[in-house]
């Protein structure tokens, strides 16, 4: 289903897309070396009910998962990149985190990812990922707007990812978001422009490029859930909810710069 949403909805998927950036924020401000991932889906689950949103991962089933997800974030540590179901582990100096979080309020998701470095370790390697991923995103939305393909949004995000050196998997990537979180069209991390779904005003993206250092194969952890690189190597996730407009692309997932 591809979802056209009205001027009301937009206004709506605004007050979401902040609610999800904001908790995103407040997670990384809360997050330290001996953090448990544990606490952080608990804070994110009390900031959620706060607001009077609803989670879209707790009940979540779908066919690449096993069974319903039956946490309210996903919290992917160094080599585990995509659908991070968060368990019994402490962070440590220099580990890299990405946190993926998506919320329903008043009918409207929206959905954004960030990756940061845990502690006072900086490595260089994966600043400089996880800014690769930063970058393809900035692209991938100066060129959305009306009249733009799917490809061309897709060859963006790829074009700076390759220049930096990154592998591309293609098996999972950017989606339409409304009324539910997940919706078509696909957003590949890689494309050629001019090909696929002409963007229109209202349409909602949900582009999210990540990469995995030296693969582009995934591996799934014993949980049935955790997407892994399958050499080990580290990876870095960042993801915006985004509104086509007839000027452009307008990202809903901004923070307000307000801890929760």
């Amino acid at each position: 289903m591809i979802e056209i949403l009205n001027a009301a909805e937009i206004a709506k998927a605004r007050v979401t897309g902040a609610l999800v950036a904001d908790i995103l924020q407040t997670l990384k401000s809360r997050t330290a070396v001996g953090t448990n991932l544990l606490d952080i889906d608990r804070w994110t689950a009390e900031m959620i009910a706060g607001a009077g949103a609803e989670s879209c991962y707790v009940d979540y089933a779908p066919s690449f998962g096993r069974g319903p997800f039956g946490h309210y974030v996903c919290t992917g540590v160094n080599d585990a990149v995509l659908h991070g179901l968060p368990h019994d582990y402490a962070l440590a100096d220099g580990d890299l985190l990405t946190l993926d979080l998506a919320v329903v309020k008043d009918g409207i998701a929206a959905d954004a990812a960030i990756s940061f470095l845990v502690g006072g370790s900086q490595p260089a390697d994966s600043v400089a990922m996880i800014e690769a991923t930063e970058r393809a995103l900035a692209a991938g939305i100066a060129t959305a707007g009306p009249n733009a393909k799917i490809g061309d949004v897709s060859y963006a995000i790829g074009r700076v990812l390759t220049d930096a050196g990154y592998p591309i998997n293609r098996q999972f990537g950017g989606h339409g978001i409304g009324s539910t979180m997940h919706q078509d069209p696909h957003v590949p991390n890689m494309g050629r422009p001019g090909r696929g779904f002409k963007l229109r005003p209202g349409l909602m993206l949900a582009l999210e490029p990540w990469v995995m250092a030296d693969t582009a194969e995934l591996v799934t952890d014993d949980d049935g859930w955790t997407l892994r690189s399958a050499t080990g190597c580290r990876t870095a996730h960042t993801e915006h909810t985004v509104a086509i407009t007839a000027d452009g692309a307008e990202i809903m997932t901004l923070p307000t710069g307000r801890l929760l």
